[in-house]
């Protein structure tokens, strides 16, 4: 593999281990010519599903996208990129189960807040704040009600 920094070819693996209950592996990698260490998955390609959102519009599943949301949610929380594999692995999981070849992003929300939840209650308020648009405190503290119950 060709480090992302240099362009060497000469990469090593350093680490290596199964993620999302062997479904992925996730791979550290050092660069034998600049030192530098970077991090690869590799994965089965699953079959693509596609998202349909509010407006009616389609788009293919991106697991990249739903990344990027939770590590917004997630910012200054203590969980380790371990975990976040973990969690999207779980969510993943979760929306392939459904078996459908379409799925609404409002159900792939839900999942991703049910599995949220089970990590850090604070990431889940931030997404859920975000997901469900929150337009006052008074909402806020209705979810913080319903995550206490």
């Amino acid at each position: 593999m060709k480090c992302p920094f240099c362009h060497a070819d000469n990469t090593r693996v350093v680490d290596s281990r199964d993620i999302n209950t062997g479904e992925a592996i996730r791979r550290r990698r050092e660069c034998e010519v600049c030192h530098r260490r970077f991090t690869t998955y590799e994965r089965y390609e699953p079959v693509a599903m596609m998202v349909v959102k509010k407006d009616g519009r389609r788009e293919e599943f991106n697991p990249l996208k739903l990344r990027n949301s939770l590590r917004i949610s997630l910012t200054k929380r203590t969980v380790s990129e371990d975990q976040l594999d973990e969690l999207i692995g779980n969510i993943e999981a979760n929306v392939m189960s459904l078996g459908e070849k379409e799925v609404a992003s409002s159900r792939i929300g839900e999942i991703t807040l049910t599995e949220l939840r089970k990590v850090d209650e604070v990431a889940y308020i931030r997404f859920a704040s975000v997901y469900r648009e929150f337009r006052d405190a008074d909402e806020f503290a209705q979810a913080l009600t319903t995550l206490q119950d």
